[in-house]
């Protein structure tokens, strides 16, 4: 047999094998001769993580060998690539079948060899996929800032030849509760498909509550029985049992809790289960992306819910509602993990240039004394004098003003904002806007997070380093100056967007997709080879 190396095959690497090797006899009882050893370094040079590997592994196999060993790691990556369906992978991705034939197949040591690294290529795409995701975020989107948690390829590799094969297979996909959630979720809802969905959508109509009779109120139960709410019951009248069940549907979707059906509600009742199975899907992947510690202490901030959280050791210790950036394109917030490292009380507002020339430069065009709540600086920092100015003579590109609002409660960014600084200049901060709490969309700022409860926000941050937070906070207010309170802990927040959250009693949340990104990852995940329906199904 002739064995033809590509040209980075190097003298080096020819030799390194020889003085291995030898010609002892016990190396080709094990197939590890210097057929099969220069066989395994010419299949893996195109894959400098793997050369470097079986190099260092004096180029024994991992899965091909006759071993105990090799066998037990080589059945247990078989058996645990059939799981992919189950974590919502592209089966098809990993040539599962193929593996399987070309190794019973494999007629030569050389044969063996290339099969080898097959194997190998393989193990390092499932494991990457399952442990960190299958899709690069920014590629989706590039407000998807997500830092993903890679692991360096041949760390698996190193790892996997140290360890127990079917306990360390287990140990790659994220173990946190919540990625079990969706994963049983994902379950149950192919199970519905297979069963033809939820049956017939609620007709649209007037607003109903408790004590109407409607011909809708049959479609009403029969939605909310499937889906779990309901006990089995008939009739057209809306009574005391439906109002509950509705409620507490509105509730786990992110709806006004009042027990009236309108039209958000109608809108949600009829959310498909594949609409749904693909939120779930698309949630899974996104928890692969941040399949890394959150922090003992964080704050979590949930785009398409609202909601911004304290966390302390795995419990929700501090809630409150946000707003959050508008969808149109340029004023959506991105989702990135930072560090809260300090708080301005009686913050300044230092107006983003975007804001500055393209929504107030139109406005001191027609009125240079318009906005006259701010001050507009010279680039050495002198507030200047706006009836020496004419405004039309600037465009976006050529405007040379800072604009700035003094510390005021009718600040753009209210009495406090939570600073983790960031390229994207986006943070946490109170707001004067308050009615905008109370609306069920919560989109409206140029990005930042707005809380509805910033002083008790500061309070809880602050619990942990002083003996009377509260006092320390608003002593601190009431001097009106601009001032930075420092965390003496930095606290980690996590700036998330999910459609599909599971609860600890076990029941699923779904929100809207506010600003269409779950959609995009969906067909990425689809391209890629994900399919809705899989073998577990």
């Amino acid at each position: 047999m002739v064995l033809r190396f590509g040209k980075g095959f190097v003298l080096s690497t020819l030799i390194s094998i020889f003085l291995t090797v030898g010609t002892s006899v016990a190396y080709a009882a094990d197939f590890t001769t210097a057929t099969y050893r220069l066989a395994v370094a010419e299949a893996a040079q195109e894959d400098k993580d793997i050369a470097s590997f079986y190099k260092d592994y004096s180029y024994q196999p991992l899965w091909t060998g006759r071993n105990r060993e090799d066998r037990e790691r080589r059945t247990a990556f078989l058996s645990f690539l059939e799981t992919s369906d189950f974590h919502g992978l592209p089966r098809s991705k990993y040539g599962i079948e193929g593996l399987e034939t070309r190794l019973k197949s494999a007629k030569t040591q050389a044969d063996l060899a290339v099969v080898e690294v097959e194997f190998t290529k393989a193990f390092l795409t499932f494991a990457r996929d399952i442990q960190t995701g299958v899709l690069k975020p920014k590629e989706v989107d590039e407000d998807i800032a997500r830092k993903v948690p890679y692991r360096k390829r041949i760390s698996y590799l190193t790892s996997l030849a140290e360890s127990t094969p079917s306990a360390y297979f287990r140990a790659l996909a994220p173990t946190s509760g919540e990625y079990i959630r969706l994963a049983s979720e994902k379950f149950r809802l192919r199970a519905i498909l297979n069963g033809g969905d939820w049956g017939h959508d609620v007709p649209s109509g007037d607003l109903m509550g408790q004590g109407a009779r409607d011909e809708r109120v049959p479609y009403i139960r029969n939605r909310l029985i499937v889906m779990g709410y309901l006990d089995r019951s008939f009739g057209n009248h809306f009574d005391a049992d439906v109002e509950a069940a509705i409620i507490e549907f509105q509730e786990d979707h992110g709806l006004k809790a009042d027990g009236i059906v309108g039209p958000s509600t109608v809108e949600m009742l009829n959310m498909s289960a594949e609409d749904r199975l693909k939120a779930v899907m698309v949630a899974m992947e996104r928890e692969r992306w941040t399949n890394m510690e959150r922090g003992q202490r964080h704050v979590l901030v949930n785009l398409t819910d609202f909601t911004a959280k304290i966390y302390d050791d795995g419990e929700i210790t501090f809630q409150t509602r946000s707003v959050v950036g508008h969808p149109d394109e340029e004023r959506r917030s991105p989702e990135f993990s930072d560090t809260i490292e300090h708080m301005v009380v009686n913050p300044t507002w230092n107006v983003p240039r975007s804001i500055a020339t393209k929504e107030y430069l139109p406005l001191l065009k027609e009125d240079r004394f318009a906005l006259d709540y701010l001050n507009l600086l010279d680039p050495d920092g002198f507030i200047i004098d706006r009836q020496a100015v004419d405004f039309t003579e600037f465009t976006e590109e050529d405007f040379p003003f800072d604009i700035k609002q003094p510390p005021s409660n009718s600040n753009a960014l209210g009495l406090v904002k939570f600073m983790f600084p960031n390229r994207y200049n986006i943070y946490l901060h109170d707001t004067p806007a308050k009615s905008l709490f109370g609306e069920e969309r919560r989109a409206f700022s140029h990005g930042c997070i707005r809380l509805q409860d910033p002083f008790d926000f500061a309070y809880a941050l602050l619990a942990v380093q002083s003996e009377d937070p509260q006092l320390e906070f608003l002593e601190t207010l009431a001097t009106g100056k601009e001032t930075t309170l420092p965390l003496q802990s930095h606290v980690p927040v996590h700036i998330i967007y999910r459609t599909a959250v599971g609860q600890a009693d076990g029941r699923m949340q779904y929100r809207r997709d506010v600003y269409g990104r779950d959609a995009k990852i969906w067909d990425a995940l689809e391209q890629a080879g994900v399919a809705l329906m899989g073998q577990d199904s």
